[in-house]
């Protein structure tokens, strides 16, 4: 049987891979560039290093998780936070569908709280492992929802 800090490396290569390559496979390109953003959107080149760690964090907040409870309601909570996350980039910015985009990242922010709540009193170091990625998606939403109020009139929320 593996030691518990090899189970860490698929963790690790699925978060943070997996991560990377939706980054890559869905940039925000021209669309994005030429949206009308609100004065507090950051620099683009902000983005890759905040995610890489965030990814980071998610996997070993998983990783501890699993380790102590692999069937649990919290790692319910990881697995749906994960694929929230991975399905948010497809729909801004291949789809450029920001009310959908705002949806998504709505429910991702209740399941990273969800996590929180749920493994603050099991597992501490998981739970604040995912504090700066609910203050980074909190952030995220509201960009997320500047950005679709913004350019409401160039892309409506309904064809």
């Amino acid at each position: 049987m593996p030691s518990a800090s090899i189970r860490l490396i698929p963790f690790l290569a699925i978060v943070v891979g997996g991560g990377l390559l939706i980054g890559a496979a869905n940039l925000p390109g021209n669309w994005y560039s030429g949206l009308v953003k609100p004065s507090f959107n950051p620099p683009d080149w902000l983005f890759p290093p905040a995610w890489t760690v965030l990814y980071i964090l998610v996997a070993i907040a998983g990783w501890r998780t699993f380790q102590a409870h692999p069937r649990s309601l919290a790692m319910g909570f990881w697995y749906a936070q994960l694929a929230l996350n991975f399905a948010w980039s497809p729909v801004m910015f291949s789809l450029h569908a920001m009310a959908l985009a705002l949806i998504i990242i709505v429910v991702l922010l209740i399941s990273i709280l969800g996590f929180i709540f749920l493994q603050w009193p099991r597992d501490r170091t998981a739970a604040l492992l995912f504090v700066p990625y609910a203050a980074w998606v909190s952030f995220a939403t509201l960009l997320n929802g500047a950005l679709w109020q913004l350019n409401n009139d160039k892309y409506p929320t309904f064809s």
